[in-house]
């Protein structure tokens, strides 16, 4: 029997969306409402490709013996035909003791399930992957607010850059510093706990380069192939840094907190920018995305030697950077103007 101020779980359940760990907790998060409301729930997970209509007709169906019962369906865009029609017919009157959590990937493929349990009236629990910095810094100190720490900006970012974007990874990181701290977790914290992750990301190769410190960055760079870090996420770093660094640029001087808005990204991530964008012209960046372009498509092209290419585009970045200052310098001394 459910408690006075417990809430009866949700009949019908879509969770909608390819980020892996949002969706484990929102069928997490029901499976345990159901089973509040009543601990001898009968639970099944079926896979959405590998289920038949008629399976799901008798779990769906009236039990003789009464009790609640949970049917989970992952992976509902590989549902066939008639599982839809199935359930989305169900989904026109569905049994209150039931609990029926589908999750879908929410593209184009299975695509006529997810609208029809959400025409049905199913509540709809998004787990969309998370898209920037901006949201990524708002999903670290989240999940240090859910279990009563705190976090400023300057930390999450921090964190992120020691661990990278994988969800799983950053809410992991979020668990340990907590159990391992006071639970005011600063840039320090994260510093001293993340110390050697740290200086062998992909940002730490591109902060490097864009200041033109060329010996810093390969050492950087050398040393993450040899941990084992990704090319991949280092390529990416670069090119992210040469692109930040270049909008952040055409913006103009200004207060980094009044330019968040109308630039997308953290102000913190603005003000980093403007440090880093001294010393360069707008020839210079055209130059810098170039070489990040090159180093990308090497990278992600299946290169021989990826680490090869990586080095390549550390020398191209720190080259225009120089080649930019260069083409300034002339012009001034030729009574030109350089933008």
């Amino acid at each position: 029997m459910l408690g006075v101020n417990t809430a009866p779980p949700d009949p019908l359940l879509l969770v909608l969306g390819d980020e892996e760990l949002l969706a484990a907790r929102a069928i997490t998060a029901a499976v345990d409402a159901a089973r509040a409301a009543d601990p001898g729930a009968d639970v099944r997970e079926y896979e959405g490709g590998a289920i038949s209509a008629g399976e799901v007709a008798e779990m769906l169906s009236p039990s003789l013996f009464g009790g609640r019962r949970v049917l989970v369906i992952r992976s509902g865009q590989d549902a066939r035909k008639d599982l839809i029609a199935a359930l989305l017919a169900y989904a026109k009157s569905p049994d209150p003791e039931v609990t029926l959590i589908v999750a879908h990937l929410g593209g184009a493929k299975g695509k006529a399930l997810a609208d029809g349990l959400r025409s049905a009236g199913a509540t709809v629990v998004p787990a969309v992957k998370l898209k920037g910095d901006r949201e990524r810094i708002a999903f670290v100190r989240d999940e240090f607010r859910r279990h009563g720490g705190r976090c400023d900006e300057s930390a999450a970012s921090a964190l992120l850059a020691s661990v990278g974007n994988d969800l799983r990874e950053i809410a992991a990181a979020c668990s340990q510093l907590l159990a391992d701290t006071d639970g005011k977790i600063t840039e320090a914290v994260v510093a001293r706990y993340y110390k050697g992750r740290a200086e062998v990301s992909g940002f730490t190769v591109a902060d490097a380069a864009m200041i033109g410190d060329v010996p810093a960055a390969l050492e950087a760079l050398r040393w993450a192939l040899h941990v084992g870090v990704d090319p991949v996420p280092i390529a990416d770093a670069i090119a992210d840094g040469v692109r930040t660094v270049a909008k952040v640029a055409a913006a103009g001087r200004g207060n980094p907190y009044q330019m968040a808005s109308s630039l997308g990204m953290p102000a913190w991530k603005i003000q980093r920018a403007q440090e880093r964008s001294r010393g360069w012209t707008p020839e210079g960046l055209v130059d810098a995305m170039r070489a990040a372009a090159d180093c990308n498509a090497a990278v992600k092209g299946g290169a021989e030697d990826r680490g090869y290419a990586l080095e390549q585009a550390v020398f191209a970045v720190a080259a225009a950077r120089r080649g930019g200052v260069a083409r300034g310098e002339g012009m001034a001394r030729r009574g030109g103007v350089a933008r």
